[in-house]
């Protein structure tokens, strides 16, 4: 009576293992297989007739003109297969010589030093907008007359920020 009422059947034997013997439960909307297998399957088949279509296309000398429609050609049978992947044996090159080939290697810079006093910086120096790095004493522009010219720099950026807005004039009656 239970199951009149929700429409549902019960099944007979049981729980279906996948067809694919993955270790999952299949069921039968979705042909006896798990989730997984079944998506697995249906991306196959849609491969499969792009694949069907391509060939189509190339047979009969046809092409689309936005190449988003696919066509199916009838009496085309094309089997999609997993190709497995070849496994390379990449062999390392390494030369032990003296290393000044111009093969574009990045030379390791030398140590980071201020700007002004040549003191080492390290992680704690500070860039300017001038472009050069400084230590701690020589960060501000007033100690070590930075060439950048932040008074026109502000002014640009404020009137980039703020346009001039000006209204039409009216007529006089």
């Amino acid at each position: 009576m239970e199951h009149e009422e929700t429409g549902c059947q019960p099944h007979p034997e049981g729980p279906i293992l996948c067809v694919n013997n993955c270790g999952f439960f299949g069921s039968v909307a979705t042909r006896n297989m798990c989730s997984k297998c079944h998506k697995d399957m249906m991306l196959k088949e849609e491969q499969a007739k792009l694949a069907a279509s391509s060939f189509g296309n190339i047979v009969n000398g046809t092409s689309n003109s936005n190449g988003n429609e696919p066509v199916v050609a009838a009496g085309v049978d094309v089997q999609a297969h997993l190709v497995e992947p070849k496994t390379l044996s990449l062999q390392p090159s390494f030369s032990f010589g003296s290393g000044s080939g111009g093969s574009g290697e990045a030379k390791p810079e030398g140590p980071k030093r201020c700007g002004t006093c040549n003191k080492r910086v390290g992680l704690t120096g500070f860039n300017c907008r001038c472009g050069h790095l400084f230590c701690a004493v020589h960060r501000y522009s007033d100690k070590h007359d930075c060439p950048y010219d932040y008074h026109t720099a502000a002014r640009d950026v404020i009137a980039k920020a703020n346009p001039v807005v000006k209204a039409d004039k009216l007529e006089k009656i």
